[in-house]
């Protein structure tokens, strides 16, 4: 009936993408960040493509950001982001003994030989155990689960659930959280929890790579700082001579800013979109405090406090840097401006000094041009007078040139006065 947009039915499954699995308790999960670059994401998706063909499921469509298989003893579920790849692992748990000995994990299912040869970088592993609430307690817990010295719990969910980790890595590589769900929680419900704790993790490591660049870029940033305040204060007492020297340092340390801003722009921000992430995962799983010890909350804004700070200051300085150059490069630029125009002005000035003078020489010379030129025609016309005797001229030659002189030298300046104004003022028969 309507034409349709290409793209609407993508856009519209786009929130269907990633829908949470129900969670049925005692349940084990296991979750792989690979950190991957463009050919990497692409040998992910042929990874779990292959996966699919072993165990002769259908193949996921090309294209697909989002992959889950039921491989019968557990689940796995792949998910393809931005700069990283996720691999879920879920499998029922036997949690009758659980503390009693170290847990059983659901990685420990998936063939070690096809973990071994996931695509990237491992940038956070995660097990999580979701069980029912009274199955352990807390001696239990830290006896083989979590370390005591650093537990991290709190109430959520409207306290219908608990959540146990201490953060840290253990001796297989990965962190742990313990989840313990209240009787009436349902399974979508638990199963958004889970996701949101597992989110927590990954998007906490993702913002974490920006902190490495932070501390690398600041001896950078102070020396650059150091370097442009020396250079604002050598602008102050330049001569004209030391200037185009100072603008060519001022050009070379601006680029030098916008290279490295340039390098790090993406990282520091990508880093500011994953802590604000990380913040409303926290904020949506609704934590209270359970008994003396910290919430998840607490402890991140403790702990990743300084790093996230870090992070802010160093792309904060770099603009404020980049702006700073921007002035000092205006300020100077504009000083050579107002010295070139005065230049220009003094130039000019010495022109029109150099025009008097040609114009008052030229009135010389005019001046001095009538008098020749009478001289000579007051000449000629005595010449004639001489001649014109033999035919009765009553006047003498010298007579006569006597009284041609003012007629002649009145005649030249007239009309050296005339081509004067046709030259320099123009003529209005000779403008048409």
């Amino acid at each position: 009936m309507f034409t349709q947009h290409p793209q609407r039915i993508a856009l519209h499954n786009e929130i269907h993408a990633r829908p949470p699995e129900a969670i049925q308790v005692p349940v084990a999960l296991s979750r792989v960040v690979m950190l991957c670059d463009s050919e990497q994401r692409a040998a992910s998706f042929a990874h779990i493509t292959q996966l699919a063909r072993d165990h002769h499921l259908p193949t996921p469509d090309v294209g697909s950001t989002h992959v889950r298989l039921d491989l019968g003893i557990y689940r796995v579920r792949w998910e393809m982001h931005t700069e990283f790849c996720t691999w879920t692992f879920v499998r029922r748990l036997n949690a009758d003994h659980f503390g009693e000995q170290p847990p059983d994990t659901a990685i420990a299912v998936v063939p070690q030989s096809w973990l071994a040869k996931l695509p990237g970088q491992a940038l956070a592993n995660l097990h999580i155990w979701v069980l029912a609430q009274g199955m352990l307690n807390a001696e239990m817990l830290t006896r083989n689960v979590l370390f005591e010295e650093t537990l991290v719990a709190s109430a959520v969910t409207d306290n219908c659930s608990e959540v146990y980790t201490d953060f840290m890595i253990h001796s297989d590589g990965f962190t742990r959280m313990v989840v313990l769900a209240g009787e009436n929680v349902p399974p979508r419900r638990l199963g958004r929890l889970v996701r949101r704790l597992l989110e927590i993790e990954t998007y906490r490591m993702a913002a974490l790579l920006g902190f490495p660049a932070a501390r690398s870029v600041s001896p950078s940033l102070a020396r650059t700082e150091s370097e442009l305040a020396e250079l604002a204060h050598a602008i102050r007492s330049a001569t004209n001579h030391e200037e185009p020297q100072l603008l060519d340092r001022l050009t070379r340390l601006a680029g030098e800013i916008e290279s490295q801003h340039a390098a790090t722009y993406s990282r520091f921000s990508a880093s500011a979109a994953y802590f604000e992430l990380l913040d409303k995962r926290i904020e949506e799983i609704n934590e209270t405090r359970l008994g003396g010890f910290q919430t998840i909350g607490e402890f991140m804004n403790r702990r990743l406090a300084p790093a996230r700070s870090t992070c802010e200051w160093a792309a904060r300085r770099q603009d404020l840097l980049s702006q700073r150059v921007s002035r000092v490069s205006n300020l100077l630029r504009t000083r050579v401006e107002i010295e070139q125009q005065q230049s220009s002005q003094a130039l000019l000035a010495t022109m029109n000094q150099r025009q008097d003078i040609q114009i008052k020489l030229q009135s010389t010379v005019e001046g001095l041009s009538v008098a020749a030129i009478s001289y000579y025609i007051v000449g000629l016309i005595s010449y004639f007078a001489k001649g014109a005797s033999y035919w009765g001229w009553p006047l003498s030659a010298e007579m006569t040139a006597a009284i041609a002189i003012p007629f002649v030298a009145g005649g030249v300046w007239w009309s050296l006065q005339r081509i004067h104004h046709k030259v320099f003022h123009g003529d209005g028969h000779g403008a048409k």
